[in-house]
């Protein structure tokens, strides 16, 4: 042991000696980000593009609040039905609702901007085209110019949610932005229609329409403008149930059933909202008790991103559904209104628990491919359960006691089915890119297939989206399996066959900038990650050793999620493959297999040959 110890000590001082003899290494450990990230809220807004991005979504979809009491009061000051008005505002959320999945799938396919900015070109036009119309107009012309906006509101939340993996890369900032996103969005239905009805009334009915076309495209332009947006490329479709091109399975469906119900509790919130107005003589009352909904499920994101909370993510979207349904039971028994305010907070604080675990439950359903459309899905789930309970609470408006009891009921629904699809999306299930193969390291062999389970392979097929756009399935299986990674990301640097003579893309110089950026953020984790865990150093040019460092530290932490934290390996079988991790130092072998899946690791290193293997003992 103290041989051992002495020798830790011998490879210790010899890296921290590379480093400082290293120009590129010694200005990245200078900066502030040599450690890893802090997932405060601070440390996370004042990441790269984060600000900008939250700010420019928010506002985007400030009209969201808007545009339906915009409507209201234009048709309502020009001397038209409260009816019509009220339709008009319904086919605005529905159209935008039901085009969301649509809107989410194309972007999948055609990346953010191709969509984003005509969906907006045109929503914020047939927004200033009713200024032109008039209230008065034809009521075809209207609604159908209404309808049209709806169809063509940006899908912004969605596509928010696709960028943050691509601009956070430490899941705890993940989580707290995540968390800010979601507890944000109530204030949007506060802030827009007080907004509304402050143009409205203090300017004319036309101005809150124009101001809101403007907040609108002003808002879309921030984000689309932004470098994580314009690079933004979903994933490739692959083999297996990682890649496939089927969306909808058995645990997406539930889960998204459950989340109507959630939804089902918005709607039938506002409801019961108006009719303590009405039971109690206190028309604010219809404005302040959702207030403080809002007020409460912001102050609950901001707590949930505190701290990592315990369990997967199936047991926190169980707990936080069933801490929302607690917090509905108080208020059956019909408080007065100063009293209802205050338990107002207490299903507010679980709401974004709930949506916030619910998007991270889509990240493991899914696809990899098509995760915008899933994200849309679950928008629309909601929305279509807010609608749904609204149009129930308003049947039942004249029965206090009913009322008070829809929202109650639409969380218990919610929970009921989520306790139901619990073993579709438990860890034990593999329907989307996070979920593993069931295999265990078996000991004193090479091989990390457990006997009578079907070995592991690396794929050979590999659908690679070429710098040209298009999309090319390739059949590396001539190929080592520890080099197909390396050369498919090789096909996708260079245009397909058919457009190798295609001008390339006239802003790679805002891409490197972004991309120079990321890459740092990724070197501070790969020297915190190797400096935590003792790993030898690398063996190669010096112009690789800080690309191979990247390469093994984000392969080791993504396969330690992939078979530990989600799959079945337990601690001692992987510090049986960690040995092997140690084993192999040339800093060529890690760039290689960068792009490889991290359930491909044991397989990877079985292929290793002798020249990746270091000279010196690597174990402390």
């Amino acid at each position: 042991m103290p041989a051992q110890r002495r020798l830790a000590q011998l490879f210790h001082l010899t890296f921290v000696r590379h480093l400082t003899e290293s120009p590129a290494l010694l200005t990245l450990a200078a900066t502030p980000t040599a450690t890893p990230p802090p997932a405060t809220y601070s440390a996370v807004l004042g990441s790269r593009h984060v600000a900008r991005l939250l700010a420019g979504t928010l506002t985007g979809r400030l009209p969201n609040g808007m545009v339906p009491v915009s409507l209201v009061l234009w048709i309502t000051a020009a001397g038209g039905s409260l009816a019509f008005a009220g339709m008009l505002a319904a086919l605005y959320g529905l159209a935008s609702g039901l085009s969301q999945p649509v809107k989410g799938r194309l972007m999948d396919r055609y990346g953010q901007t191709r969509v984003s900015a005509p969906a907006v070109a045109v929503n914020s036009g047939c927004l200033l085209a009713l200024t032109w119309i008039g209230a008065g107009g034809h009521p075809a012309a209207v609604t159908a110019v209404v309808g049209v906006a709806g169809v063509f509101t940006p899908p912004l939340e969605a596509g928010l949610r696709a960028l943050w993996p691509s601009v956070l890369i430490d899941p705890g900032q993940r989580r707290v932005v995540q968390a800010l996103d979601t507890g944000s969005q109530g204030l949007l239905y506060i802030a827009g229609p007080l907004l509304a009805s402050w143009l409205a009334t203090t300017y004319e009915p036309d101005a809150a329409l124009a101001v809101t076309a403007v907040l609108g495209l002003a808002g879309t332009v921030v984000v689309l403008t932004a470098a994580p947006s314009r690079t933004w490329r979903p994933a490739a479709p692959g083999s297996g149930a990682a890649g496939s091109r089927r969306l909808m399975n058995t645990a997406l469906v539930l889960l998204f059933l459950a989340l109507a119900g959630t939804g089902f509790t918005l709607g039938a919130m506002n409801v019961w909202a108006a009719g303590m107005a009405t039971t109690h003589h206190q028309p604010l009352l219809s404005g302040v008790l959702p207030a403080a909904f809002s007020t409460g499920s912001f102050l609950g994101g901001l707590i949930y991103a505190r701290r990592t909370w315990p369990g997967t993510t199936t047991t926190q979207l169980l707990a936080t559904s069933a801490l929302f349904l607690l917090g509905w039971l108080p208020l059956l028994a019909q408080p007065g209104p100063r009293t209802a305010i205050g338990l107002a907070l207490l299903p507010g604080l679980s709401l974004t628990l709930v949506i916030t675990c619910g998007f991270h439950t889509v990240d493991t359903l899914a696809p990899a491919s098509r995760t915008t459309e899933a994200y849309a899905w679950l928008i629309l789930s909601v929305g279509v359960g807010q609608a749904a309970g609204t149009a129930l609470a308003g049947t039942l408006a004249d029965h206090p006691q009913t009322l008070a009891a829809l929202p109650a009921a639409g969380a218990a629904t919610a929970l009921l089915v989520l306790l139901l699809a619990r073993p579709k999306l438990g860890p034990g299930r593999r329907p989307g890119r996070h979920r593993l193969p069931r295999t265990t390291p078996r000991s004193r062999s090479n091989s990390h297939t457990p006997e009578g389970d079907t070995p592991m392979a690396v794929r050979t097929a590999w659908q690679t989206i070429h710098s040209c756009g298009h999309e090319v399935t390739h059949d590396l299986s001539d190929r080592p399996a520890d080099r197909r990674a390396s050369f498919a990301r090789w096909l996708a640097g260079r245009d397909c066959t058919d457009c190798w003579k295609a001008a390339r893309d006239n802003d790679s110089a805002a891409k490197q900038e972004w991309l120079a950026a990321r890459r740092a953020e990724e070197q501070a984790a790969a020297k915190a990650w190797t400096e935590q865990f003792d790993m030898p150093p690398l063996e190669g040019p010096e112009r690789a050793l800080e690309w191979g460092e990247r390469s093994r530290y984000q392969l080791a932490t993504a396969a330690y999620t992939a078979l530990v934290t989600e799959g079945t390996w337990d601690e001692a079988d992987w510090a049986v493959l960690e040995e092997k991790v140690r084993t192999v130092t040339r800093a060529g072998w890690w760039i290689d297999q960068r792009e490889a899946e991290g359930t491909d690791l044991p397989e990877l290193l079985d292929a290793a040959g002798e020249a990746d293997r270091g000279t010196e003992n690597p174990f402390r």
